[in-house]
């Protein structure tokens, strides 16, 4: 898991250099065309690889879906939390995007009562709404630019707090890596047919970077993925939160970005109700997700 946040940590700083300079919908492309190889991997591993037979079949077989409106409907939150985190970048420091994602579980907590049925108790409520507090800490309202770039981020956290929603109903009945390969290929589609209307040519450098964010990107998920399947979320989602630790040396080192002291307050609280949060549903037993973000 560790591996896994320092490549997300890599691609984010990937996705705010090239973020200056290309739009958003050119590197979400290559970050999904480039994602694919490592997923389509994992895909031919779990059939069996080079010893097994029937490999090809066996992929297929993994890739075939009953329920193709559901991975559209994850596709499309996961897309749209995906070009707002993205077009983010190019306004705000890599730990302050970091800081305002990593409330995804209060609000994927909140919605699973309406959306998922799922019981959720006193104790959780009071955690979500200190994480709330933690995000408003954040986001300072009434900050002029800083606050409506940080809201661009609450609107990507919550976005993406649907798609995991929305993953938890597939998971019932399809395998993470069925669901991995229909995002990655629905955002490589939509964004390849939008790609003319945004497309700046890049020098060789940069499109080396563009692939990087892809290769990257679908490393780390691979990685992910694996991690939880050897461990109990709760062993490996507490990890996750590396990843503002490697936001705020990237950023800081390439940008000269450094958390001021209310960010760090808010940050904080709003890590402390996470955890919390993800302790309660370990109690419980429900299911946890990934906290990554892209």
């Amino acid at each position: 898991m560790l591996m896994a946040v320092s490549l997300f940590g890599v691609m984010d700083a990937l996705v705010k250099w090239l973020a200056a300079i290309y739009p958003t919908v050119q590197i979400m492309f290559f970050r999904s065309l480039f994602a694919l190889p490592p997923i389509l991997a994992m895909v031919w591993r779990g059939a069996g690889g080079s010893q097994g037979k029937n490999t090809l079949r066996n992929a297929l077989v993994m890739l075939r879906t009953r329920q193709p409106a559901g991975h559209a409907l994850r596709s499309v939150f996961g897309c749209g939390a995906m070009l707002l985190f993205f077009y983010s970048y190019k306004f705000l420091p890599l730990a302050e995007v970091t800081a305002i994602a990593f409330a995804a579980p209060i609000f994927i907590a909140c919605m699973s009562v309406w959306l998922l049925g799922e019981r959720v108790g006193l104790h959780r409520w009071s955690a979500i709404v200190v994480g709330f507090i933690g995000m408003l800490v954040i986001v300072r309202p009434g900050a002029g630019l800083l606050e409506s770039a940080a809201l661009i981020v609450v609107g990507a956290t919550l976005l993406y707090a649907l798609a995991i929603i929305q993953i938890r109903k597939l998971s019932r009945s399809e395998p993470s890596t069925t669901i991995a390969f229909w995002f990655t290929a629905f955002c490589t589609v939509m964004t390849g047919l939008a790609l003319p209307f945004f497309w700046l040519t890049p020098d060789g450098v940069d499109l080396l970077l563009l692939i990087a964010v892809g290769l990257v990107g679908g490393a780390a998920q691979l990685c992910m993925t694996r991690a939880y399947g050897l461990a109990p979320a709760a062993v490996v989602a507490p990890f996750d939160y590396v990843h503002l630790l490697w936001a705020v040396v990237i950023g800081w080192y390439v940008w000269g970005d450094f958390p001021d002291l209310v960010t760090w307050i808010g940050s904080a609280i709003v890590i402390a109700s996470g955890l919390y949060i993800l302790w309660r549903e370990t109690v419980k037993r429900v299911p946890v997700p990934p906290v990554i973000t892209e």
